[in-house]
């Protein structure tokens, strides 16, 4: 492709072992200088987002910082930069890189260290981390994604695990509003979570109709399906979508106060 004058590089990169030096394998300037700007001598625009996540057998690795791998963006034809490194444990980590303003529309595997930039094109978001999400990081998603309409939370951990009281009613907490928010995915998330989502007195959701949770976890939230406070942010939903190795909604038999809280399903 040596005639090519502008490339879009959308790229997410899983990565088993580090490279032969020792060091992570994380995609950064140096890499795409060698890997793929040499080879294109006319390229002027380049518009990139390319995340590496590596899991190694062994924590000699070199760990790099965001630093480090901001000053490999030295080449012009990159423009304005921005690096995310995450580093879960000794062994995993997560490497950002993308050109700014950032102009995709998918974000995956962002963590409470995600930049105070706004990315208002990105409309299906996927955040994770090891550590408990509060909801001061769910308020800065609301404001740095504007046009978000699907949202997957991936995270175990007790929003109280730290020890600081989790009070889902807290009037001092103002409400988080997802205006354009329409799927929902909760699989994959603490009880905490389902909680405060469905809450009407922590966030406002009034496009959902798709949501994806626990089963246990949904009728411990609603109260077995009767709760007023969380009837709200359920009534706009035509798919249900249950974890615990049951499937979809079909095909369980439930109570009359199931399909009053869920009228469209």
């Amino acid at each position: 492709m040596t005639r090519l004058e502008k490339l879009t590089l959308y790229l997410r990169i899983l990565t088993l072992e580090p490279f032969a030096d020792g060091t992570n394998p994380f995609i950064d300037g140096t890499h795409l200088d060698s890997a793929i700007l040499v080879h294109m001598p006319l390229l002027h625009a380049f518009i990139f987002y390319i995340s590496t996540e590596t899991i190694v057998s062994s924590n000699s690795v070199d760990r790099k910082s965001s630093d480090d791998i901001q000053k490999t963006f030295t080449n012009i034809k990159y423009g304005r930069t921005a690096c995310i490194i995450d580093n879960f444990n000794a062994f995993k980590s997560i490497c950002h890189v993308y050109s700014l303003p950032f102009t995709f529309t998918r974000l995956e595997k962002i963590t409470n260290n995600f930049p105070n930039i706004l990315f208002d094109t990105v409309t299906h978001l996927y955040v994770y981390d090891m550590i408990s999400m509060k909801y001061e990081f769910f308020m800065r998603i609301s404001r740095a994604f504007p046009v978000l309409k699907c949202f997957t939370v991936e995270n175990e951990r007790f929003q109280s695990w730290n020890g600081d009281e989790f009070i889902p009613d807290n009037p001092f907490n103002s409400v988080i509003e997802y205006s354009h928010l329409i799927s929902f995915d909760l699989l994959h998330a603490n009880t905490d979570y389902v909680m405060q989502f469905l809450l009407e007195t922590k966030t406002h959701l009034p496009r959902l109709t798709e949501l994806k949770a626990n089963y246990n976890g949904l009728v411990a939230v609603t109260k077995n399906f009767t709760r007023n406070a969380t009837r709200n942010n359920c009534i706009n939903v035509k798919r249900l979508t249950f974890g615990d190795g049951y499937g979809d909604n079909e095909i369980i038999v439930q109570s009359k106060d199931f399909y009053v809280y869920f009228p469209l399903l």
